[in-house]
């Protein structure tokens, strides 16, 4: 038994000849949570088309379950789609019972009950879906995904739209089916839900990873560009401290920003030798923050290209000299490079 339950290998597919994911590379081994992270349209959706086999790569390689062979109808798949679907008019009993045994799994009434007791919802086996809250749609959707007890359970956005007590309630639901042996891949845009409960976090942008391994090993590629100081009260922060370029409060804390050149330990001098200190933390960026600065990274550098791209095609489309026609200058002006700048 191969020790990933999904092994992507230089997948590539594209729609319409537009690239939708490229080059992408993505392990989960067996057991573990995998967050899959990105902005819309990065890819994320399609990406998990593939792994479930709706959909085929224009190249490279999709293993599952140590399978790269099978058809979308996997009895060992559990999937939670971001859209979700539900046949309103069945009764939720009714209906977990037909996702059950749509996977091959026919003495599921005892863990049909114990799943919505989990849920404090032992007195919907009898009530019909359109009855339901969305909320509470939610739950059910999740269980039909897990009630035939899957070996690797896709969920896609998963928390969207749950109060904090459901929330909290599927939190452990994922755990629980993690303790099972079950592997998760869990897509999600609340970074706080991936560094909370993921072993590993993947963040794909534009079709292509831009990040992969574990929380703390993300957050320690970014220095801590933050800090966050507490004075004794007699004491306050000096006005003017070199090297931080922005300041706020934050309770009894003020959290202060630094410049990319400047170390922390010389603003730790500097303050000390201002006021005593009762508190010096340095802020590892959070994931959401990390995610942030990639996104707005990728979008100057995309700018930067686009406005490169106008001029080149401004150079182009410029009227051109009356001796144009002569082959001397049409040669000159085959290659923008060779064109004057202005």
């Amino acid at each position: 038994m191969t020790q990933f339950a999904i092994e992507l290998e230089q997948v590539e597919r594209s729609f319409a000849g537009r690239p939708a994911v490229r080059q992408l590379d993505l392990c989960l081994p067996r057991g573990e949570i995998c967050g899959f992270i990105g902005p819309n349209g990065s890819g994320k959706t399609t990406t998990i088309r593939m792994i479930l086999r709706i959909l085929r790569p224009d190249s490279g390689r999709v293993c599952v379950l140590g399978s790269e062979q099978g058809g979308c109808a996997d009895d060992r798949l559990g999937y939670l789609p971001e859209e979700r679907g539900l046949y309103r008019r069945m009764k939720v009993g009714q209906l977990l019972r037909y996702y059950a045994h749509l996977k091959s799994y026919r003495n599921c009434d005892r863990d049909i009950r114990e799943w919505l007791a989990r849920f404090d919802a032992g007195d919907w086996i009898n009530r019909r879906l359109d009855t339901l809250s969305k909320g509470m749609c939610q739950k059910v959707q999740f269980i039909a995904a897990v009630i035939a007890r899957p070996q690797l359970l896709i969920l896609d956005e998963p928390f969207s739209g749950l109060d904090p007590v459901s929330s909290e309630q599927l939190s452990e639901a994922i755990l629980e089916m993690q303790s099972r042996g079950t592997s998760i891949l869990l897509s999600t845009h609340d970074m706080d839900v991936a560094e909370r409960m993921c072993e590993r976090v993947v963040m794909i942008f534009h079709g292509r990873k831009v990040l992969d391994g574990t929380p703390h090993s993300i957050r320690a590629q970014y220095p801590a560009r933050e800090i966050l100081v507490r004075t004794a009260v007699q004491d306050s922060l000096p006005q003017q401290i070199p090297g931080v370029i922005e300041r706020r409060s934050v309770g009894d804390f003020e959290q202060l920003s630094l410049d990319n050149d400047v170390a922390p330990a010389r603003v730790l001098q500097h303050i000390a030798q201002a006021a005593e200190l009762e508190h010096f933390e340095l802020i590892r960026p959070a994931l959401q923050r990390i995610f942030l600065r990639i996104v707005e990274s990728s979008r100057e550098s995309q700018s930067a290209e686009s406005g490169s791209q106008d001029r080149k095609m401004l150079l182009v489309r410029s009227p051109q000299p009356a001796h144009a026609e002569s082959p001397k200058f049409a040669a000159a002006t085959s290659h923008p490079e060779s064109l004057p700048r202005f």
